[in-house]
């Protein structure tokens, strides 16, 4: 069984609180996150979502609902085994007005070595590129 981690963070001029509020605001990922377009669902631990990632359906379980620090979901394509991604999203308080918000995704199955260059150069972009705009965002609040 194949794996690949893929990690991404950025600096954020923004409270955890303003980070988290759009984050969390799922209804709004249409108009502005180029990577994530579409989720839904119930935002705690044990939750199912619905998400569009990159053009790829999936109905990810919510892991971890930690407010205003950490969202971590798992998500499988197809059967369980075959390519799953364990997705989080951290917000660490610098405590000088500050944040830094990791992205990152852990990669597991038989698949994941199909995918590996597609994930290094696809994947990790559409992270930075959702880094770019949350950051963007929470710095005009």
């Amino acid at each position: 069984m194949a794996n690949k981690e893929i990690k991404t963070s950025i600096e954020i001029s923004a409270s955890p609180e303003s980070i988290w509020k759009i984050l969390t605001d799922f209804e709004d990922y249409e108009n502005w996150n180029p990577f994530i377009t579409k989720i839904s669902g119930e935002q705690r631990k044990g939750g199912k979502l619905k998400a569009l990632i990159g053009g790829m359906k999936f109905k990810p379980l919510v892991l971890k609902y930690d407010d205003n620090k950490e969202l971590r979901w798992l998500g499988t394509l197809f059967l369980k085994g075959l390519f799953d991604g364990e997705h989080s999203f951290q917000i660490i308080d610098n405590m000088n007005g500050t944040c830094t918000f990791l992205q990152e995704e852990k990669f597991n199955g038989i698949l994941v070595g199909l995918f590996a260059k597609k994930l290094e150069t696809d994947t990790k972009s559409g992270f930075e590129q959702m880094n770019l705009k949350l950051k963007e965002l929470a710095e005009q609040k």
